[in-house]
């Protein structure tokens, strides 16, 4: 009898080893994320290096109460010997869990992705994820509710963003108060995860269908569907199809004649091959983007980095309504947190690597620069100084003064002169301030207090770069406080109304915030407007291009 079960329980784990490729590497059971119990996924990657690599998340289907991520391991070993890194993920099961805790639980496995990436070798700006009947719901609802907080759950890795690049469906429900009477398993499957049947639980089947949640946002979607399936409708993915042409978005629909839920033989071939292609065409490389960052100092709080033009989050970390950011080299960031009174160093991983704070005396650190030689910059508008702090946390040069106190500046930075810029804002004026304290040079804008300077930078031509509010304007500024060139102002052009943060990029074009006007601006040297960024909810007070 013990030889038989031994005999068994060998042919039982055999089954469950999957051929790898010589090409692949496979870690499984890994953790992504613990809500209460462990989520686990099984990842697999190309052994050789390839630098950043395309991803690609498969999900598992079962009515949202039963299946194994298992069954995606096939497939998941076939994208990784293509070049992909993929895996395949568990989530919470109904009844146990209800909605929408598996929709939590597949946005953390993308946020895990995503802050493992340098681990893995994945490319965070190209994700795509696949899954089948309650799996192709998931990816739909990942494809569509990026950035939408009540699906975010609190799983890890929260400054990550959940968003994915394309989504390919296999027979996913869109319109959870259609399935109902056309639907062999509806009657009994949803009201286990929703909590009830559409009479009680309306709400919720209307909350948790992809189709709702269709906007110009959403990521390009391939849908494929049998036109025999009695679990879900071949008519859900047709009406997904016309509301995502709709609103704009690339939609593709593979039509499987005569097959029903769930495909077997030529038919899943032709399925796979499709996906395989959506997925090679839409997870190519893009042209490389720029990276900004941007302090949003309105009641989100955060240090937020972006993809330029395209706006597209990489990830965020909360800084308390802060006014200041730059990014320094190797990934590091060195920003302001408001409500915490200091100023923090991260690194590439989001760790703090170093602070000055409260502890050393400071009471609202409204600026910090980095400085060639390592020591930081840091303006305390509260107090009135501008310090110059070692790694150490010694203090080795100080200007102070009471225009300065009281929140009356705002940002301050070193120039390539050793000199000091300040913006002494509700003063309408920038100093420029040398080692013993004297200062050495000031421009006030026309039009008195009321211009409110934020930001005085120091270009490579010796001029200065003033950014400047009512109405919203940025100059350039000779030393004898001749203005040779305006962006803004008056100028019909370009209106702006309150410009704060500036940067430039590598091509030498500005990167202007109009901090009341909620949009980011590249500009050329003709003055012409070359890319804009509305930026929404987010109120941004500095800007930095990434370093590379």
């Amino acid at each position: 009898m013990r030889t038989v079960f031994a005999a068994v329980l060998a042919a039982a784990t055999l089954a469950a080893q999957p051929n790898v490729p010589d090409s692949v590497v496979l870690e499984r059971a890994v953790e992504y994320s613990r809500v209460g119990e462990p989520q686990l996924l099984d990842i697999a990657r190309p052994k050789a290096d390839g630098g950043r690599r395309p991803a690609v998340v498969a999900i598992h289907g079962g009515g949202f109460r039963a299946g194994k991520r298992d069954s995606y391991l096939p497939l998941i070993l076939k994208l990784a010997d293509r070049g992909y890194v993929a895996a395949t993920v568990d989530y919470r099961l109904s009844p146990k869990h209800q909605f929408p805790a598996a929709v939590e639980d597949v946005k953390a496995s993308i946020r895990w992705m995503r802050a493992n990436a340098n681990r893995y070798g994945i490319d965070p700006g190209r994700i795509g994820v696949i899954g089948g009947s309650a799996g192709g719901h998931l990816v739909l609802m990942l494809g569509l509710t990026a950035g939408v907080p009540e699906f975010e759950g609190t799983g890890p890795n929260r400054e990550m963003s959940s968003k994915v690049q394309c989504v390919v469906d296999y027979y996913g429900p869109t319109d959870f108060t259609k399935s109902y009477g056309a639907s062999v398993d509806a009657h009994e499957v949803l009201p286990m995860w929703f909590g009830g049947g559409l009479s009680s639980q309306d709400k919720l089947h209307r909350f948790g269908s992809p189709l709702n949640w269709v906007s110009p946002k959403a990521a390009p979607v391939l849908a494929i569907h049998g036109t025999e399936d009695k679990y879900v409708g071949y008519e859900q993915s047709l009406w997904l199809m016309e509301r995502m042409k709709t609103a704009g978005v690339h939609a593709e629909l593979l039509t499987m004649k005569g097959a029903g839920h769930g495909f077997k033989g030529e038919d899943a071939a032709k399925a796979e091959a499709a996906a395989i292609e959506f997925f090679d065409k839409q997870l190519a490389p893009k042209p490389k983007q720029t990276r900004v960052l941007i302090s949003d100092h309105g009641p989100g709080g955060e240090v937020i980095e972006l993809d330029w033009p395209s706006g597209n989050v990489n990830w965020r970390v909360p800084n308390q309504r802060g006014h200041d950011v730059q990014s320094l080299p190797g990934g590091h960031v060195l920003y302001s947190i408001g409500a915490q009174r200091k100023v923090i160093e991260i690194d590439g991983q989001h760790r703090e690597v170093w602070s000055y704070g409260p502890n050393e005396g400071l009471e609202h650190p409204i600026s910090a620069q980095r400085l060639d030689n390592g020591n930081t910059l840091i303006n305390d508008a509260r107090k009135g100084e501008v310090i110059e702090v070692t790694r150490e946390k010694k203090v080795v040069w100080r200007y102070a003064h009471p225009e300065l106190a009281n929140m009356q500046s705002r940002n301050a930075r070193r120039t390539p002169q050793g000199t000091t810029l300040i913006s002494v804002e509700v003063l309408g004026k920038i100093i420029e301030v040398n080692q013993k304290g004297e200062v050495v040079w000031k421009y006030e804008g026309e039009g008195g207090t009321k211009r409110r300077p934020y930001r005085g930078m120091r270009l490579a031509n010796g001029n200065t770069l003033v950014s400047m509010t009512d109405p919203g304007e940025v100059v350039e500024v000779t030393r004898e406080g001749k203005v040779v060139r305006s962006l803004g102002g008056m100028q019909p052009a370009l209106r702006m109304s309150w410009a704060s943060g500036t940067d430039v990029f590598p091509n030498g074009n500005l990167f202007i915030n109009d901090y009341t006007g909620r949009r980011l601006l590249e500009i050329d040297a003709s003055g012409k407007i070359v890319n804009e960024l509305r930026t929404g909810p987010w109120t941004i007070a500095s800007v930095s291009v990434v370093k590379e």
